[in-house]
């Protein structure tokens, strides 16, 4: 494979994986970094920003839902939001939850700024957690 197709299928897996199709972003990263398809701070990068876009795609969706009353479990996400505010978005990166806390962030019309500057922090967080943990992986096993 490419270096051009590796890198555009890791951006590919990890905006969707941030928005509500499914993906599986942390597989693509882990195998690219076994097959040593480029350095891996570039792969961390790119997966980074794929998953900071696909998340923005759903605060975007959030600010063009109308604001109206809410089922139960969707107020406990919204006060909880509302708490801590966009610091809230270093969750982004979970499944399902993160998604939720996209759109109500857009919905909450949170200010750009921190939403953006938590969102990309959250991703990049989980994508270094990722790939430390499968070099270090890749270290142990041959030892």
């Amino acid at each position: 494979m490419s270096d051009v197709l590796s890198f555009a299928s890791l951006f590919a897996s990890s905006f969707l994986s941030a928005t509500l199709l499914p993906g599986s972003s942390e597989v693509v990263l882990a195998a690219l970094l076994l097959a040593e398809k480029s350095q891996p701070w570039l792969l961390i990068l790119i997966a980074t920003i794929g998953n900071s876009l696909g998340g923005l795609t759903n605060v975007i969706l959030g600010r063009l839902l109308p604001q109206r009353e809410s089922s139960r479990w969707q107020r406990k996400a919204l006060a909880w939001l509302q708490r801590f505010g966009p610091a809230a978005l270093l969750l982004s990166w979970l499944p399902a939850i993160g998604d939720l806390l996209c759109l109500l962030a857009g919905w909450l019309r949170l200010s750009w700024g921190p939403v953006i500057f938590f969102l990309c922090l959250g991703k990049a967080l989980r994508y270094l957690v990722v790939a430390v943990a499968t070099l270090q992986g890749i270290t142990w096993w041959h030892n």
